[in-house]
């Protein structure tokens, strides 16, 4: 196969996040160098934000049946369960005024974080249906179960939380990534992996498909023996109310390690080709969907679903300020849940380097998401988006499972030059058309 290189830079917020970033800025005197330079490289994206005439808000009065992470809705009698389905996702957008990454770094992810926050999207609904299960639904002012806050922990702007913007940046220096530099759906989708090792609590096994292709035999030499007890150290942020603070506990065996599914994927040169978008759609119709990664140029999206030929997404282009828990504990979450009807788009818009997600909680679910793709994804011979195979292949390095990476970051890395924040490069596979 033909591989290219992907080189984009990233617009600064979207419609929404302008005014808001306009807002109590720090004067010069008060800045930093580093500070100083972002704010020039900002100034100069503003030209790239999207105007409110490219969004289509509004759902259409239609027949056609709308799907939402395996979820299917009659806009003319379940608009209501579709807008709650929407709300209830976690929605992580850019944030301002946290601790300075590494120290030294930006207390903002404005400008650069879009797709940082889209993998943490699609990282947390995996999170969702493995704890609280795929029919969950968030409501303002309701009790919501104890693994429900524990999950939102994962995501805080801190540098103690596992999943945090912070982890995220500094993780992805071992991928070649300056901090503060946009990051592709593949880059992404390699840090949340290395991200996940250090995760007990969770316990995921992440797999990423490699040259457009799923092993079967390698996600069941990932997932399948995993029956080795681990112990897990108590303390008062564990939901088990039933164990004493500092008292060490056996988990029982389990003989599947809930799989979070990746496969990074481009599906044409410039633009996606129509071959395709068949395919995508019914990603979104399986239970297992987790959505997809990507966006159009400058701007990465979390898709979610679609109607008819609009793709559904939650946009992270919001500059909020970031949250940090109360004196009890407890997290103000209104602003991780989006209160408004979703964008859409239209899918030719699409860039074509999308990275495709999904979760299966237990072996057979895995068994049922290979029969779906078997099925409807792969049912011709050709212009398919990707394959599924049974054996590893032979001509491939040994599949070998991933363990914990040393890690030693400081956020010095943050010194590109103003110039050269945003832009990045990616390879892909260009799926042979």
């Amino acid at each position: 196969m033909t591989r290219t290189k992907e080189k984009r830079v990233e617009g600064l917020h979207g419609p929404e996040g302008t005014a808001r970033f306009a807002q109590a800025q720090p004067s010069a005197a008060m800045m930093t160098l580093t500070e100083l330079r972002m704010e020039a490289v900002l100034a100069k994206c503003e030209n790239q934000i999207p105007g409110f005439s490219e969004l289509l808000e509004d759902f259409p009065d239609t027949e056609e049946p709308t799907w939402i992470l395996g979820k299917q809705y009659h806009l003319k009698t379940e608009r209501s369960e579709l807008l709650s389905d929407v709300k209830s996702r976690l929605w992580f957008t850019y944030r301002k005024k946290f601790s300075p990454i590494g120290g030294t770094g930006p207390s903002s992810d404005a400008g650069w974080g879009c797709m940082l926050r889209c993998g943490q999207m699609i990282l947390a609904q995996a999170l969702i249906c493995k704890h609280l299960g795929i029919d969950w639904r968030w409501e303002k002012g309701k009790w919501q179960p104890e693994p429900y806050y524990r999950i939102l922990q994962c995501f805080l702007d801190r540098k103690d939380s596992c999943y945090s913007i912070h982890q995220m940046a500094q993780m992805g220096v071992g991928e070649g990534k300056s901090v503060g530099e946009w990051y592709g759906p593949n880059t992404v989708a390699q840090v949340l992996k290395k991200l996940t090792l250090f995760d007990d609590w969770n316990a995921l096994a992440v797999y990423i498909s490699m040259d457009n292709t799923v092993v079967i035999e390698d996600i069941k030499k990932l997932c399948k023996h995993w029956s080795e007890n681990y112990r897990l150290q108590t303390d008062t942020s564990l939901y088990r109310g039933d164990v004493p603070k500092n008292q060490t506990v056996s988990v029982h065996h389990r003989d599947w390690k809930p799989l979070l599914l990746i496969i990074p994927l481009r599906m044409g040169i410039n633009h996606i080709n129509p071959v395709y978008i068949n395919a995508l759609k019914e990603c979104f119709k399986m239970p297992q969907s987790l959505g997809v990664l990507g966006g159009k140029p400058n701007n990465a999206y979390y898709f979610i679903g679609f109607l008819g030929d609009e793709l559904i997404y939650l946009d992270p282009h919001t500059t909020q300020p970031a949250v940090d828990t109360e004196d009890d504990g407890s997290v103000d979450d209104y602003s991780y849940h989006c209160h408004r009807a979703p964008h859409r788009m239209k899918i030719t818009h699409l860039d074509p380097s999308v990275a495709l997600g999904f979760f299966c909680n237990t072996e057979r679910d895995f068994e049922n998401w290979c029969n779906f793709v078997q099925k409807e994804i792969l049912k011709t011979q050709s212009f398919r988006m990707f394959e599924l195979v049974e054996k590893h292949p032979a001509h491939w390095p040994p599949f070998v499972p991933a363990t914990k990476p040393e890690v030693q970051t400081t956020g010095a890395e943050f010194v590109e030059p103003a110039d050269k924040l945003f832009e990045s490069e990616e390879e892909f596979e260009i799926l042979n058309v």
